[in-house]
């Protein structure tokens, strides 16, 4: 499923729209080039879950729990992790069936936490602020759950 972004509004706006199929047990991955709008995407989402407080980009921390909504939100930022090794010692997986857990830079890194995850690619215009998405599912679950956000 490809969808067009052409404002920053609007990757929030998907992130709240996902949100709405997203369920406990749910990781969804976030691969773009830096600036591309992974953070705002999930601030859509923290907003559609209805999530407390504001949802930063977790760069420093590495990881932030946001309670408060529907589901909670673990927000992960991977791109100073290297390995598996050093995403093994978040231990997200602990909170992974009761959470949605979007991960930001984890191409590659985190798809083996669960048996299914979305990946979302994000690609940003050379001229403009215009996005692309992509989101490419792995499991039946998210096959399903797409097609019903695509209508």
């Amino acid at each position: 499923m490809i969808v067009e972004l052409p404002t920053v509004d609007d990757t929030r706006a998907l992130g709240e729209r996902l949100a709405a199929v997203l369920v406990a047990g749910d990781l969804v991955v976030l691969s773009g080039p830096l600036g591309a709008g992974k953070t705002a995407l999930v601030q859509g989402i923290g907003a559609g879950l209805g999530v407390t407080g504001p949802v930063l980009s977790p760069t420093f921390v590495i990881a932030r729990v946001h309670r408060g909504g529907r589901i909670p939100l673990v927000h992960v930022d991977a791109y100073r992790l290297g390995s598996m090794l050093e995403v093994d010692d978040l231990d997200l997986d602990a909170a992974l069936s009761e959470s949605v857990t979007a991960v930001e830079w984890g191409d590659g890194l985190v798809e083996q936490l669960t048996d299914a995850h979305l990946l979302v690619r994000i690609e940003r215009g050379i001229d403009d602020e215009r996005r692309t998405a992509t989101l490419q599912p792995a499991g039946d679950s998210w096959h399903r759950r797409l097609a019903a956000l695509a209508r």
